[in-house]
């Protein structure tokens, strides 16, 4: 498999999912004029143009974070629940972070007005108080043991302070514990992060 990605973007969290699974990928970083490090034309990989964007062995290409994260976690059988109410939870959780964090991300990393980012603020703070919610003492987001939705909550907790949102605790506890991982430290590493 080969991950398409930018240093510290979203795609962080399909990384950390692969290492933590132990599936074999390769990384192919993606410059900000859309080609890839081996000189290729990205929009021609995947024409929606953004990452993350994984290609199979067979020339597949798939998109989207929930989707691959999925993907990462079926084919490996790992990060997430078999079944029962926690696999559901797993993959909602996911849903929420891509449509209600993510989404609400778009303000800080142009060049919106004031009041845009204001309104963005209001809606990351009452998500952030959601997922606090959910997780409660837990040591992970939906458990105590780690799925892919935690590896999208470490992302989206990064990100948070460009957003000027102040984490609540046990969230800002999770993200401390995620960013101590082996796997993480791996991720940093071999997309040249700090």
């Amino acid at each position: 498999m080969n991950l398409f990605y930018y240093p510290a973007a979203c795609s962080l969290a399909d990384h950390i999912a692969l290492i933590e699974t132990g599936l074999p990928y390769r990384l192919s970083s993606i410059d900000r004029e859309k080609k890839t490090e081996d000189g290729r034309d990205f929009m021609s990989i995947n024409p929606k143009g953004y990452i993350p964007t994984l290609e199979l062995e067979d020339g597949t290409i798939l998109t989207e974070n929930q989707i691959i994260l999925r993907y990462i976690a079926e084919r490996s059988g790992k990060l997430l629940p078999g079944e029962g109410i926690a696999r559901w939870r797993t993959l909602e959780a996911l849903a929420f972070m891509s449509s209600e964090i993510h989404a609400n991300y778009i303000p800080f990393f142009k060049d919106f007005p004031e009041p845009e980012k204001v309104r963005a603020r209001e809606k990351l703070k009452k998500s952030f108080a959601i997922l606090a919610d959910q997780m409660g003492d837990k040591q992970f987001l939906i458990t105590d043991e780690m799925t892919i939705a935690d590896c999208y909550l470490f992302w989206v907790l990064m990100v948070a302070p460009k957003s000027g949102v102040d984490l609540p605790e046990n969230l800002q506890d999770c993200f401390d514990r995620m960013k101590a991982r082996p796997s993480v430290f791996q991720a940093f590493a071999e997309e040249g992060l700090a």
